[in-house]
């Protein structure tokens, strides 16, 4: 059984969301072409854990697919497809999938499943990601350390443009860099989502 934290975003709280990470993943590749090939055991947003900055940068990209999906106004194909495109700062779906998604060599994975139905519970998601991802499981929280022990800044910045003159020129520790550099990349989902 995998260690899966639940939350509830605001104003959709009947539709939970059950989060995992796993370290030293070894079958990404098998992950990987269960999305490809639409099985729908692993109707799931799978997540190279080196591009999420926060858990306020995930929370976001959950609320941004969870608003699309009830207000009929998807782009990707599937809620969590959705939740793969809102992470990325432009339009292009694929490019999305490249740079957030699973890749046949990420290492780091974490698996959001939305549970847009009542019998998607904590308990079924543990169960099948703990039977079928082969990777060490890693109890996650609200608390930002774990996922920032996983992060690659430098991989973020690329993604989303974000040079020195874009954040400030001497930030005094990690923390606050990380801090500012979510400000932005919140900012930059929120423009998209409109």
């Amino acid at each position: 059984m995998a260690h899966v934290h639940t939350f509830c975003l605001p104003h959709y709280d009947q539709y939970p969301v059950h989060v995992a990470l796993f370290r030293n993943l070894s079958n990404a590749a098998f992950l990987r072409s269960q999305l490809l090939e639409a099985n729908p055991a692993f109707d799931y947003a799978f997540l190279d854990a080196d591009m999420i900055v926060s858990p306020n940068h995930l929370k976001s990209a959950c609320f941004h697919a969870l608003h699309h999906t009830m207000t009929n106004t998807l782009k990707a194909r599937t809620p969590h497809s959705e939740l793969v495109f809102r992470l990325h700062p432009n339009n292009n779906i694929g490019e999305a999938y490249r740079k957030f998604g699973i890749a046949d060599t990420t290492s780091k994975l974490i698996a959001v499943k939305l549970a847009l139905s009542p019998d998607v519970t904590k308990d079924q998601v543990a169960d099948h990601l703990g039977a079928v991802v082969q990777g060490d499981s890693v109890p996650i929280g609200d608390d930002a350390a774990e996922l920032a022990m996983h992060t690659d800044l430098k991989k973020v910045k690329t993604v989303y443009k974000l040079n020195e003159k874009k954040t400030s020129a001497n930030p005094t520790t990690d923390e606050s860099e990380r801090k500012e550099l979510e400000a932005v990349i919140l900012g930059i989902m929120t423009v998209k989502g409109s």
